[in-house]
């Protein structure tokens, strides 16, 4: 009853009382007598706000993962959408190696999925019951703290009074995981943004997720990306808070502790809207497949597979790399392709060359052969796709 009427702003405050703990005790013995006067037995605000606190954390740990699934959901769906896509992968933002747009997605699930062990990891410290513990020295009056656990939904309680009331480390946890999150969607929305510009033009954001410029009608600014990539710096700032905060604190409750609140609570409401904003954001993005796939058949990405062959034909590694290297050099200072350059002129960089080159520059046999655990095979990516589908 009192629960609700908090909730609903029709519970009435007494002013006069110090805070929520003496204003709740308060109204349960107007409404049911002397039992509400022995609430507050063997228990201290030390131990209730410690308890709260980590019900708090525990509930927004469930709510957290709950949120990371639906978003892993969409980027499996849209993975799911594009798996035949072709482009080019990057590294220090220059063309690398082709690999297929579902390949991409799904790396973005498996830094997801780390998030979410993050998290449940983070809930093994945070469900310890420091109800019972008082102030910090406990009570003459034993309660039964195991039963009071079970009841309470922890799976242990605290075994030091000390520390039950005083420790905030596993909001300084939970705030890290937070962080974690919003770092990886900080660099997904990069990619995205990045892609999103005319010089690359592999991906489009709906009407709904993006704006117009104020000045120049021509302009479609990935406003929610933008958004999502500038608050993972918040999301930090709230974490150095807290470390902050505790440093040097003497041991057991100081009243320091109470300025945890608003850099937790700022942290929860931020990553929710990242995250909720991303899960509906991501299936109204247009993919580009013509760009994609005319980047990624850029020449110069077949450099390791023409390294690779020659391996193959029993050449070492890196003598091979320095025979590709030259050939590259080569081709640039002709102005010309790799797959442009004859093999009788390839022969004169290795006389292994053969007629068979070509198929070193075909994109899917390239892709299909990549077939070790973790590669980007067309094999691999379905089976990944069934294990997540499976997995969420």
């Amino acid at each position: 009853m009192i629960e609700k009427e908090i909730e609903t702003g029709k519970f009435e405050w007494d002013q006069s009382l110090e805070d929520v703990h003496m204003n709740i005790e308060a109204a349960l013995t107007k409404r049911i007598g002397a039992a509400g006067a022995r609430l507050h037995t063997a228990r201290s605000r030390n131990d209730q706000i410690a308890l709260d606190l980590r019900l708090y954390v525990k509930a927004e740990i469930a709510n957290g993962g709950r949120r990371l699934r639906l978003l892993q959901t969409a980027l499996l769906d849209l993975a799911e959408q594009h798996v035949d896509v072709v482009m080019a992968g990057y590294t220090h933002l220059q063309r690398a190696q082709p690999i297929f747009f579902t390949h991409y997605l799904l790396a973005q699930l498996e830094a997801l999925e780390r998030d979410s062990e993050r998290l449940r990891d983070c809930n093994t410290r945070t469900d310890v019951l420091p109800l019972g513990s008082g102030a910090l020295a406990g009570s003459t009056i034993v309660l039964d703290r195991q039963a009071i656990a079970r009841q309470l939904g922890f799976s242990r309680a605290s075994q030091n009074s000390v520390d039950a009331v005083g420790v905030r480390d596993f909001v300084c946890e939970f705030l890290f995981c937070l962080a974690m999150v919003g770092m990886h969607l900080s660099r997904l929305s990069e990619d995205l943004i990045t892609w999103s510009t005319s010089e690359f033009g592999f991906v489009e954001f709906s009407d709904a997720f993006s704006t117009g410029s104020s000045l120049m009608p021509q302009k479609k600014n990935p406003d929610v990306a933008e958004l999502a990539r500038g608050k993972t710096g918040r999301l930090y700032g709230n974490l150095i808070s807290v470390l902050t905060m505790l440093k040097a604190l003497p041991s057991s409750y100081n009243r320091d502790l109470q300025e945890d609140k608003e850099a937790l609570f700022d942290s929860v409401d931020t990553i929710h809207a990242a995250l909720e904003v991303f899960t509906a954001m991501l299936p109204q993005l247009k993919i580009n497949r013509e760009r994609m796939e005319a980047a990624a058949s850029d020449p110069s990405l077949f450099a390791t597979d023409l390294a690779e062959y020659l391996v193959k034909k029993g050449t070492p590694f890196r003598e091979a790399h320095e025979i590709v290297g030259k050939l590259v050099a080569h081709a640039m200072q002709k102005k010309v392709a790799l797959d442009k350059i004859s093999v009788s002129e390839m022969k004169t960089f290795s006389p292994l060359f053969d007629t068979d080159i070509a198929k070193v520059f075909d994109v899917r046999r390239s892709l299909a052969e990549r077939t070790a655990i973790g590669a980007p095979s067309p094999e691999n990516i379905a089976g990944q796709i069934a294990r997540w589908r499976a997995q969420l």
